[in-house]
């Protein structure tokens, strides 16, 4: 899909990696782009850098997701490419307050279900549209020190891979981020984790990958490229791979947020 002249939602749009798509969307001439976040001065940021316009959105809270998406479609049309980019972390492992478990199941899983559940139908009735969701090298790999972050994340590719296989017939193109470490917010202070250990990139070369993965409609977007050979020492070897990732865990495994 070309993104000249498109309608495009952006979540988690304040900073970072979803700033970086508004402003790279921009470039293709995308016709009208939502930047979407909780932080509404961040938002406000972003449009004002490329002539976007902000919704402040919590995206944990579904309804808020649907009258954002109601919203848009009344006020600029059609969404074209739908990009649930808003994502948190949580650190340590079972152990995690049910609260905590709670909280970031809902907006790195759940705001990709609500999001779907209610473009897919419209999407589908109007010929086909794009949903690209922000997942992580953690949901193909796992994340040392963070087992609600490796959790969800394996959700959330997952979900895409179940929407990929679904709604295909009917026009629905998806595609999965699926990044190491990049230098946001939720990264600051972590440089020298294990997610960094192939470097920390920078957030313009992962908006980059996913202009490219959308135009050639291909599901994965993996910035960093180490990630597929990681994938393939995994399925070559399940039982090697998770002695290689018990090393790491000895050397990593404290994740403090």
């Amino acid at each position: 899909m070309e993104l000249k002249d498109k309608i495009i939602v952006v979540t988690g749009a304040a900073s970072g990696i979803g700033r970086a798509m508004c402003l790279r969307f921009a470039e293709e001439g995308a016709k009208f782009i939502a930047c979407v976040d909780r932080d509404m001065k961040g938002a406000q940021e972003t449009a004002a850098m490329m002539g976007g316009t902000a919704y402040e959105v919590d995206v944990s809270v579904k309804d808020q997701i649907t009258g954002m998406i109601d919203t848009v479609e009344a006020d600029a049309g059609p969404i074209d490419l739908f990009c649930s980019n808003a994502g948190i972390s949580v650190a340590g492992g079972v152990e995690v307050a049910d609260e905590d478990w709670q909280r970031i199941w809902e907006i790195n899983v759940m705001s990709h279900v609500w999001a779907a559940r209610h473009l897919v139908p419209l999407m589908s009735e109007r010929g086909g549209g794009y949903l690209l969701n922000t997942a992580s090298a953690a949901g193909l790999l796992n994340q040392i020190g963070s087992a609600p972050y490796g959790v969800t994340k394996h959700a959330a590719v997952g979900l895409a891979e179940w929407l990929a296989l679904s709604y295909g017939d009917q026009g629905i193109k998806v595609s999965v981020l699926c990044p190491q470490a990049v230098k946001t917010e939720m990264t600051r202070g972590h440089e020298d984790h294990v997610a960094a250990i192939d470097g920390m990139m920078e957030p313009a070369p992962v908006a980059e990958a996913c202009v490219q993965t959308i135009r050639n409609e291909t599901f994965l977007v993996l910035p960093h490229k180490e990630v597929e050979t990681y994938m393939r020492n995994k399925t070559d070897n399940y039982d090697r791979w998770i002695g290689g990732m018990r090393k790491l865990n000895r050397r990593f495994g404290s994740f403090d947020s």
